[in-house]
């Protein structure tokens, strides 16, 4: 079977699966049995990161193992690994010098900037150390191309992709968070690749679904119905964190499945979203962002989209773990919970499905506020 490769700018196509390896950390013999697994299914693509503990160095000694037994993708193996902002010339160069070591490679097809969240990392890539790092990089040939993965704003990554100074970029696309679609088809229309990060765990926990997302997904599994929505909307790649090679079983069936929406698909997909607005009756967010900026700096969005999917589709785990990490994860989340709203009223014009924005976030705050739970880097 011909394996279906999209093209990731202007490095070598990758498959519609990328194997992330933040959770096959436990031991070298997990990563090997998860890459090989990855390999025989046609993944080609590998997305690490030096913060992902031990993830670089199994890596490598796992490519190096397979590559002995003559397992390998057909073209090799391309890998994207990923640099903390802000660094100094002289720390970067360390760090891509060790990221070949412990990967084992020549050469890195696709160096990402880990996590491009605020003004201060953009404008480190483009007029500060970063950009001298990347050019240097590329002068001594150990690097193809440069992306970035974000967790910022919409107009944050909308300047990024703007800039034209990348070749690609990680974003959250979710089918039940769609706001950044639009950034995603931007950056393809200017040839760069975008690869959807953690489509199933941020994307609403859908490894374990609850029953009434289960319903309405129905006869089609949850996780299911969200890859084929990413894969097409045209998005290069979607990466897919295994502990097991049974994670993979679904990536199997859908290595090839980048063609339209089919009928029934386009039946659940809307379902899902008539179910939740019905569930929600007049406290349905519609996402537009009129009620921004806040007085407060309280995300209102971010928020009200956390209780959208806890009430429409009653994923209420998933929206405690994501609201009970507002304030505890730096620049990679919101900064201000909604306890931070003064009911000042300043929202409320600017609504125009006239939602009661304060009474709104006093009810998700009581109602999501819990005890925060371990977090694992993206």
């Amino acid at each position: 079977m011909k394996i279906i490769r999209n093209q990731f700018g202007i490095g070598p196509k990758v498959s519609l699966f990328t194997l992330g390896t933040m959770r096959a950390i436990e031991s070298k013999a997990q990563m090997y049995s998860v890459l090989k697994r990855a390999c025989l299914i046609g993944i080609n693509h590998i997305e690490t990161a030096p913060i992902y503990g031990p993830a670089e160095t199994f890596l490598g000694e796992s490519l190096e193992k397979l590559n002995f037994e003559g397992i390998h993708p057909q073209g090799g193996w391309i890998i994207t690994t990923k640099i903390i902002p802000n660094c100094p010339l002289a720390k970067g160069k360390k760090q891509i010098k060790g990221m070949l070591k412990r990967l084992g490679v020549e050469k890195i097809h696709n160096l990402a900037i880990h996590g491009l969240n605020l003004s201060t990392h953009l404008n480190w890539a483009l007029n500060g150390d970063g950009y001298e790092l990347f050019e240097w990089a590329r002068d001594e040939n150990l690097i193809e191309q440069v992306g970035f993965s974000s967790h910022g704003s919409y107009s944050l990554i909308q300047s990024a992709i703007e800039s034209n100074h990348f070749n690609f970029c990680s974003l959250h696309l979710h089918l039940l968070d769609p706001e950044r679609i639009p950034l995603a088809q931007k950056a393809l229309e200017k040839g760069m690749g975008v690869m959807a990060i953690s489509p199933a765990d941020k994307g609403g926990h859908l490894h374990t679904p609850s029953q009434t997302l289960i319903d309405d997904c129905y006869p089609i599994a949850p996780i299911e119905i969200a890859y084929r929505f990413l894969l097409s909307q045209g998005v290069s790649t979607l990466t897919i964190g295994a502990q097991s090679c049974k994670d993979l079983d679904l990536t199997s069936k859908l290595i090839n499945a980048n063609d339209p929406l089919r009928p029934l698909e386009k039946v659940v997909i809307s379902r899902i979203h008539s179910n939740a607005k019905r569930r929600l009756g007049n406290t349905f967010c519609g996402q537009c962002r009129e009620c921004l900026p806040c007085p407060m700096n309280v995300p209102i969005p971010e928020i009200l989209r956390l209780r959208n999917l806890a009430i429409g589709h009653e994923l209420q785990s998933f929206s405690k773990e994501r609201y009970n990490l507002i304030g505890k994860a730096g620049h990679w989340w919101e900064t201000h919970n909604a306890s931070s709203c003064q009911k000042c009223g300043d929202c409320l014009p600017r609504c125009p499905n006239n939602l009661l924005i304060p009474d709104l976030l006093e009810e998700t705050h009581s109602e999501l506020l819990d005890s925060p739970k371990r977090r694992l880097w993206e």
